[in-house]
């Protein structure tokens, strides 16, 4: 059986628990550990969900709030609910009369 799988980025409730309301206070945190990026893209990373991370970035979070990758990615996985098959021809089959398809419309001069 397959498996949904699905993660929440926690990253804006840390920097909250932290006491860090700007994204741009991060800014400084990560270069002193090596990672430099924008303003712009740290904006992106609190509050986007990220679909990619470097380790180095995961790795320069973790050492800022001090803290697991646990606490920064909550991963949920669910059984895939099964799907259902396609209806076959002789069910939710509506018959249409002939006489209910449209007719050409005539054009009739006024003169």
């Amino acid at each position: 059986m397959k498996r949904d799988v699905d993660y929440t980025w926690r990253l804006p409730e840390l920097m909250a628990a932290r006491g860090l309301h700007n994204t741009t206070e991060l800014v400084p945190l990560l270069a002193e550990r090596g990672i430099e990026l924008s303003r712009v893209q740290v904006y992106r990373l609190v509050n986007q969900r990220p679909e990619r991370v470097s380790l180095q970035l995961l790795a320069a979070l973790c050492d800022v709030f001090q803290c697991e990758v646990s606490d920064l990615v909550t991963v949920t996985a669910a059984d895939a609910r099964a799907r259902r098959k396609a209806a076959t021809a002789g069910e939710n089959v509506v018959a249409l009369d002939r006489s209910a398809r449209p007719r050409r419309a005539r054009v009739i001069d006024d003169e």
